[in-house]
């Protein structure tokens, strides 16, 4: 087990530390193909970027999604003192961004910059009580000018990310931005690695999954698969302030399997995906958990409604803080997450036939 957490926190440093807001995931993309280059038989990009990873076998076809874009923002102003006003892109509880570091991802190269707004000594008393919101804010990279934001290779249209490194805090517990969803990535990578499937398998990084789930919902659409396993993180309600949620979702046992999010607005799990999932979890001894969430959905939503419908499950890595800077998790559940990713694909047999036998 000591071996196989190393060998996740490794993968997850890597993939948490590489940047790609919605629309602009190449870093990551790249990354991902050479995690797993060696282990599949075909690469190939679509016109909207997601990226096609096949591991060639039998009739039955699987595919696992997992997004690999991040929440993030992007330049739509720039005023003449220099100053910069931003769209987000994905969704941002505002508080958190505030005097953030950002990396603006310039034509020249990266450009750093802080996230500031009017401070408390200059307001009223009033406007310290009102959160601020992202509208109100700017970045600032230290120009002067307009044109010499320009000269730094900024303009309307770049890109930017959160200036945060991955860190370890305590044993297997880390710390780290775009943990959604490179947490799930991440384990997509190490469970195609892992698993003796003899099936076709489909592993796809998904794009634009922060700003409507597109990319799963074309490449869902391409390939048409017998069914599907999204893997993403989820809400891990074991901190303070989360009691009311009545979740009993908890970092450190096991990943958890969706029964229903966005109250049912998402996706709702047919019954033989939960059986398929959870047998397999009790089968090989792999510590799960059952998630019904209130709100937030996955790839599986747009996968499952594609075409005459495919039937799609979620596997998740518990996480604290999600959609801030500074999201926590436990690898053990990372770990066990691949685990049962790598099991249900090589189950998947039991429970689905292929289609063009049906």
């Amino acid at each position: 087990m000591e071996s196989d957490l190393e060998r996740a926190r490794e993968l997850l440093e890597k993939l948490s530390n590489a940047h790609g807001v919605s629309g602009f995931e190449d870093d990551v993309r790249e990354v991902l193909r050479s995690e797993l280059e060696e282990y599949v038989d075909e690469i190939k990009i679509d016109s909207l970027g997601n990226l096609f990873c096949v591991k060639n076998g039998g009739e039955l076809e699987i595919m696992v999604a997992s997004h690999i874009d991040e929440i993030g923002m992007i330049v739509k102003y720039i005023d003449d003192k220099g100053f910069i006003r931003v769209s987000t892109l994905g969704g941002w509880f505002d508080q958190t961004a505030l005097n953030q570091r950002v990396v603006l991802h310039g034509e020249k190269g990266r450009v750093y910059g802080v996230l500031g707004c009017k401070p408390p000594h200059l307001m009223k008393d009033d406007e310290r009580k009102k959160v601020i919101q992202i509208r109100d804010m700017f970045v600032d990279i230290g120009a002067s000018s307009k044109d010499e934001v320009v000269e730094m290779g900024i303009n309307v249209g770049t890109p930017i990310t959160v200036d945060r490194e991955f860190r370890v805090l305590n044993k297997s517990r880390v710390t780290g931005k775009a943990f959604d969803n490179r947490a799930g990535v991440a384990m997509m990578v190490e469970a195609i690695r892992q698993t003796n499937s003899s099936a076709t398998i489909y592993a796809v990084g998904t794009v634009q999954e922060e700003v409507g789930l597109k990319g799963a919902r074309i490449s869902a659409y391409a390939i048409e698969p017998d069914v599907a396993i999204a893997t993403d993180v989820c809400v891990s309600a074991d901190f303070p302030g989360a009691e009311s949620s009545y979740m009993d979702v908890k970092l450190g046992s096991g990943p958890a399997i969706t029964v229903v999010d966005a109250s049912g607005r998402g996706l709702i799990a047919s019954k033989k995906i939960i059986d398929w999932l959870k047998t397999t979890a009790q089968r090989f001894e792999i510590p799960y958990q059952m998630e019904v969430a209130d709100g937030g959905t996955t790839d599986a939503t747009a996968i499952h409604l594609t075409k005459a419908g495919i039937p799609s499950g979620v596997v998740s890595v518990p996480a604290r803080y999600i959609h801030t800077p500074v999201e926590v998790l436990d690898l053990s559940d990372l770990v066990n997450g691949s685990r049962l990713v790598a099991r249900s694909l090589e189950t998947a047999k039991e429970y689905f036939i292929p289609k063009n036998t049906k």
